[in-house]
């Protein structure tokens, strides 16, 4: 498949490739340079919270407190 660089630099990464790379808006992705080649890269997405905390609340909390503590 090829694709087009727009005017600010974007290029869309096709459907069918997004699908199987299970891409979503918001997923994050890296760029890599290896000798001639620009490698995107798709992040893992960390694994959700489980087991019996999984909707407690307690992680949304967590983040709450640490970012009023002090730096």
């Amino acid at each position: 498949m090829t694709g087009r660089i727009g005017s600010k630099g974007q290029v869309v990464i096709p459907k069918a490739i997004r699908d199987r790379a299970n891409l979503h808006p918001g997923d994050e992705v890296d760029f890599e340079l290896r000798d001639a080649e620009i490698v995107l890269v798709a992040r893992q997405r960390p694994a959700g919270l489980g087991g019996r905390f999984a909707n407690s609340g307690m992680a949304a909390r967590l983040l709450e407190e640490r970012a009023r503590e002090p730096r």
